[in-house]
């Protein structure tokens, strides 16, 4: 460990902040980090697998959803998969400022998602296979946040964010059903 070197006037500790330039293959991950970043990398990576399944269910109900009144709800479909699309974008940049590797392997995809792909036909099931899909990822993401607690501030504001987001889509197919 280094000395804490305090500025009597800012109270911030400057040794840790001249620390914070060496090592500059680490990127964004200084020393001051608190994270278990390991854990935080799998974390993230089973969460990009939900992402991903959510992406490829959403958009097959897109494609698949027809009839002359289900327009809106083709619509809601598609704007969703776009939404999830943005998650899974946040959550690959963010393992890759950890110095992680985000997992795109299609092999193993759904063993790793926390929400199951649907292929309903029927709509009223397609809506319900993405509320329950959607309030997984939820309850994922407060799981998530509980185990980072205040250890990676910059992982907790994006997670808050895409769960803020994940609970206006279930909100959103609670108003299709």
């Amino acid at each position: 460990m280094h000395e804490v070197n305090r500025n009597a006037h800012t109270g911030v500790d400057t040794a840790a902040i001249r620390a914070a330039a060496r090592n500059l293959d680490d990127g964004a991950v200084t020393a001051g980090y608190q994270g278990d970043r390991e854990e935080v990398i799998a974390m993230l990576n089973g969460a990009l697998a939900t992402e991903l399944v959510c992406i490829l269910r959403y958009k097959r109900h897109y494609y698949t959803v027809s009839g002359a009144h289900n327009g809106a709800i083709k619509a809601e479909f598609l704007e969703h998969a776009l939404e999830e699309q943005e998650h899974a974008d946040l959550l690959a940049e963010r393992i890759v400022q950890l110095n992680g590797k985000p997992d795109f392997n299609p092999a193993s995809l759904t063993a790793r998602s926390h929400a199951e792909y649907n292929d309903a036909e029927d709509v009223a099931a397609m809506v319900k296979a993405n509320l329950i899909a959607e309030r997984v990822a939820i309850e994922s993401y407060r799981q998530m946040l509980a185990k980072i607690g205040d250890s990676d501030p910059t992982t907790r504001q994006m997670l808050v964010g895409i769960m803020a987001k994940e609970e206006e889509h279930a909100d959103d197919m609670r108003d299709l059903l």
